[in-house]
């Protein structure tokens, strides 16, 4: 089981890994938007204001990830 382990925690620091994390991300941000728009329809104030610092997070989640593929390079065993 370690072995499984293992190879998860690889494939995290992989580009495909890396990929599939941006991805999932961004999924993230359909919500933040529906959220947003919802305050603003309700012009709910609190409700806004999380939803920006959600949709903060989002950009500093990606970018962070965008440098650790840069940061992974042509060094990935895992890529094609």
């Amino acid at each position: 089981m370690s072995g499984k382990l293992a190879k998860a925690k690889g494939f995290k620091k992989s580009k495909p890994g890396t990929y599939l994390s941006i991805g999932t991300t961004l999924f993230g941000a359909v919500s933040v938007a529906k959220q947003a728009k919802k305050a603003k329809t309700e012009q709910d104030t609190l409700q806004m204001i999380d939803a920006v610092v959600s949709a903060a997070a989002i950009v500093t989640g990606v970018a962070l990830l965008i440098r650790e593929l840069r940061r992974l390079g042509d060094d990935d065993v895992l890529a094609d």
